[in-house]
């Protein structure tokens, strides 16, 4: 046959096909396919990031083994946390989101689609950053954590600490994008008759844990930023030695480490809370309690990361609050377990795979939830914190909690994004081997962190019993990585062969199942009447529809704008940056405030203040012109207030050449680094506000942007203005020396 004659069959055109489907899923902004990417993503890094572990586990099966040295463990565990943290856990859990949330709300896409596919893409760029460290020969080896002062230059020379700073920095940027998504979407994009107290728990859960992220990550965005400086310009906010302070890192960090835990948990307890009731056959037990201690959990989880710092001599009335506090976030996490039992207590329980997991999953949560509960007691905390107690009770609440409830997610939603069932007997011998493994490996982990073994060694002495239990957890390190190996061979084959799945095969209640598997571009042809909490239940039993007995109110909720609400979300973010960068130049200058300011030219620095505050003023009253359609009112307004911000900043500039000239630079003193970084960092947002204003007054001056596009110039001001009263703050701190 010639190469014509197979061109005309139509092997040319599958090809042409193939490489247009190809180009179409990375190029695509659905939501469907961006949380499939996402998955997949986080996929590809759990092997790479279990595979780390593997290692590590070969290395301590026995005393004193040399399979590899310490240098390489060390870089091992930095990489295996941050991989299964950063580029496991936040990403696949964000790919469910992105998939179901939209459905589940009866939405047709994510309020911002571009900014979806962006916050995706950065996923696999933070990710090549961080692993290629490995072909550098100096991949980062102090800790998921980095504690300082020994991922400062002087102790951690090599490059391996800067690709992972910059590699978080990247992945940060990608969660507070996809978590203002979220919020956004889940507020504005509700169907009619989707109140927010009708929402599945999973929509809630992923609202909650949004909200946190946008909290928690511009806090590490600031310790990540002020470590960058210290490795790159001289800084030493964190080398005692030089004046800096190792504790603060541990401050900064924790603010978002104990946070990030729930980041992690409490979407798993929303897929928990809907896999539990469709197999119990019971709507869940209390859905406003759970709902409610989601935001009690929420609350609390920004206040108690102090119980992480128990061991590095706090004072008793610090201990105090962050043991209380640690105890008290037990309370709301308790009342799910509650309800959670109750839904099973008398159900008619149906022990699918997707089941086998949740169960596993609730009974490995409390093992690690009491273990957890057993370090807000500073005593415990003291004896246990530096031992393999720790890595026990962590595993125990994020892979025995987390990673199960993910598997039970995977087997309970793969039939509505694929249109194909899982293997229930390949999923039966996954859920063994996950549960005989995982078991294995880690509980015998808290017998010899109570017999002293400590944490993040590379090798350990012939003492008694450690031997036997460390065999023991790698031999269930190579069984938990059999049962994955199971799982993906099932996903491959059910993808090719496995039995069609149909619209709802589990006959579930919440607004995903009531569209095709998987769902056509739009999402839904049709939405039926939401009238409670299972309109896909009252639609296919309207003899027991819910409706007739609820007294959930219908949405009223008022019209909101998205470009505004993503504002406001983005401006929380963005305080709780400029919060932390604050708290910084308070703890270095609190004694010598008064003296550094001498080298400040206070009244200059007063009068570019009031021209930058004016800006606020002339832009409101170009927002005003832009709503009443006065074109040109608008763009004179607008240029003026365009003016006033260049002015400061070329102020700015000038006080930095004067402070430059008199020896003041960012590595000369601690002062000098927290104002150069503090002003800088603002001088950076005023920046990026006149590049968006500038934007603005080009589409306006080409009668691009008329009054129907005022709230998104509205937005664009919401954040100029909190500029401007940022710098009131820092102007009163830096130049006034309020709270210094």
């Amino acid at each position: 046959m010639s190469i014509e004659s197979l061109s005309g069959s139509g092997l040319v055109e599958r090809e042409d096909e193939n490489r247009s489907s190809l180009l179409e899923w990375f190029s695509s902004v659905d939501h469907k396919q961006i949380g499939i990417l996402y998955i997949c993503t986080a996929l590809v890094f759990l092997l790479i990031g279990g595979l780390e572990a593997v290692v590590m586990r070969i290395q301590l099966i026995t005393p004193n083994n040399t399979f590899i040295g310490p240098r390489l463990f060390d870089q091992l565990f930095t990489m295996h946390g941050t991989t299964m943290v950063f580029l496991v856990g936040m990403p696949i859990l964000t790919g469910f989101a992105n998939y179901l949330v939209p459905l589940m709300i009866g939405a047709s896409d994510v309020a911002f689609p571009r900014l979806n596919a962006f916050g995706f893409w950065l996923v696999p760029l933070g990710g090549i950053l961080l692993h290629y460290s490995f072909l550098t020969g100096s991949a980062p080896n102090a800790g998921w954590f980095s504690y300082a002062p020994l991922s400062e230059r002087a102790y951690t020379s090599l490059q391996g600490v800067d690709y992972w700073l910059i590699a978080l920095l990247v992945l940060g940027i990608g969660s507070v994008s996809s978590a203002i998504n979220l919020i956004v979407t889940i507020i504005v994009c509700r169907a009619p008759g989707m109140s927010i107290q009708r929402v599945p728990l999973f929509v809630w859960m992923m609202l909650i844990t949004s909200v946190l992220i946008i909290l928690a990550i511009p806090a590490l965005n600031s310790a990540l930023v002020l470590l960058l400086i210290d490795r790159t310009l001289g800084a030493a906010f964190f080398e005692p030695s030089r004046g800096g302070n190792s504790l603060l890192w541990q401050h900064f960090f924790w603010i978002f480490g104990h946070p990030e835990v729930y980041i992690l948990a409490l979407p798993a307890f929303g897929m928990i809370s809907e896999i539990i009731p469709v197999f119990s056959r019971r709507p869940i037990y209390g859905y406003e309690f759970v709902a409610a201690s989601t935001l009690a959990i929420a609350i609390l989880s920004v206040g108690v990361w102090g119980h992480h710092m128990f061991a590095v001599g706090m004072s008793p009335v610090y201990n105090t609050f962050f043991s209380i506090g640690s105890l008290l976030i037990a309370i709301p996490t308790g009342i799910k377990v509650l309800n959670w039992t109750a839904t099973l207590w008398r159900g008619s329980i149906q022990l699918t795979t997707a089941m086998c997991f949740a169960i596993a999953f609730l009974i490995q949560f409390v093992i690690g939830g009491l273990t957890g509960v057993m370090f807000a007691v500073a005593p415990i905390d003291w004896q246990l914190t530096q031992t393999y107690f720790v890595v026990a009770h962590f595993h125990y609440v994020l892979f025995g909690g987390t990673i199960f409830a993910l598997f039970a997610g995977g087997f309970y939603w793969f039939p509505k994004m694929t249109g194909r069932m899982l293997d229930e007997r390949l999923g039966t011998i996954t859920f063994w081997l996950l549960v005989v493994g995982f078991n294995l490996t880690f509980f015998v982990q808290h017998f010899l962190g109570m017999m002293g073994m400590p944490r993040r060694t590379y090798t350990y002495g012939d003492h008694p019993g450690w031997h036997a239990l460390n065999a023991i957890s790698t031999l269930g390190a190579f069984v938990m990585s059999l049962g994955v190996l199971v799982f993906l061979w099932n996903v491959v084959r059910s993808l090719r062969e496995g039995a069609v799945a149909g619209d709802n095969p589990w006959d579930a209640f919440t607004l995903e199942w009531a569209t095709s598997s998987p769902p056509g571009k739009d999402n839904f042809d049709h939405v039926p009447p939401i009238k409670s909490r299972r309109p896909v239940w009252d639609m296919n039993h309207p003899d027991l529809a819910d409706w007739k007995t609820s007294r959930t109110p219908e949405d009223r909720r008022a019209p909101h704008s998205v470009a505004k609400l993503a504002a406001a979300c983005f401006i929380v973010s963005e305080a709780m940056f400029f919060l932390l960068l604050m708290a910084a130049f308070i703890t270095f200058n609190h004694a010598t405030g008064a003296t550094s300011r001498k080298a400040l030219e206070v009244g200059r620095s007063a009068l570019f203040t009031f021209f930058l505050l004016s800006s606020s003023v002339t832009l409101s009253r170009a927002e005003r012109a832009l709503r009443h359609s006065q074109r040109r009112q608008f763009l004179g307004w607008l240029g003026i207030t365009l003016v006033l911000g260049l002015i400061f900043l070329l102020n700015q500039a000038y006080e930095y050449s004067g402070l430059l000239h008199h020896g003041i630079t960012i590595s000369s003193s601690l002062f000098g680094s927290t104002f150069f970084t503090l002003t800088g960092f603002h001088g950076l947002h005023v920046l990026g506000g006149l590049v968006v204003l500038t934007a603005m007054f080009v589409l306006g001056k080409t009668d691009r942007l008329s009054a129907r596009q005022s709230d998104a110039f509205t937005a664009v001001g919401y954040y100029w203005h909190f500029v401007d009263l940022v710098w009131i703050v820092v102007f009163s701190i830096v130049y006034l020396g309020v709270l210094t």
